[in-house]
């Protein structure tokens, strides 16, 4: 799943980001690359990236080859074979159009497609909508805002029912909490 997409007008064309570059590595035009993929090296099996660039406009990166590096990914861009060229890219968004992800199987979901849906718990007691997520060492969290916020782990126990039909989350949550 991946995190809340920037969204052009129409699902076909909605925008979804998939990590981001965190700066040059080493001199030879190496990045290091925060992938919001999981696992996290499942970026580097797309085979174009997208990236809107400080400067203005846009670019698509191909990505040759890549591994883990600490808490994230080096990766070696076609075009990008120096230090210099590594720095000029900055440190932009990496994005696909939604249509280039894989089909998922029934049941699941990209965190994308949760984002501004709804959310209630097995009361039908609104809680507010889907902000964003964050990912914690012991599990991802959906943010939900609305009259509070609430944290709520993306675990069976809390997460009951995705209805994208219907635009909502149920959730077992305690609106109190």
């Amino acid at each position: 799943m991946s995190p809340a997409p920037s969204r052009e007008p129409g699902p076909e064309h909605a925008r979804v980001v998939l990590g981001r570059i965190a700066g040059p590595f080493g001199v030879r035009g190496w990045v290091k690359v925060q992938s919001f993929t999981e696992p996290p090296e499942q970026i580097l099996g797309f085979p174009c990236w997208r990236a809107t660039l400080p400067a203005g406009g846009g670019r698509e990166l191909r990505p040759l080859e890549g591994r883990r590096h600490g808490k994230g990914l080096v990766v070696r861009i076609e075009g990008i074979d120096d230090r210099d060229a590594a720095v000029a890219l900055a440190r932009p968004e990496l994005w696909i159009e939604r249509r280039e992800l894989p089909a998922l199987r029934r049941g699941e979901y990209y965190r994308a497609d949760l984002v501004g849906l709804e959310v209630v718990n097995q009361e039908d007691r609104r809680l507010g909508r889907v902000d964003h997520f964050i990912d914690l060492p012991a599990n991802p969290v959906m943010v939900v805002t609305g009259e509070r916020e609430h944290w709520v782990p993306l675990v069976p126990r809390h997460l009951r029912k995705v209805d994208l039909e219907r635009g909502r989350v149920v959730v077992d949550w305690d609106p109190d909490f």
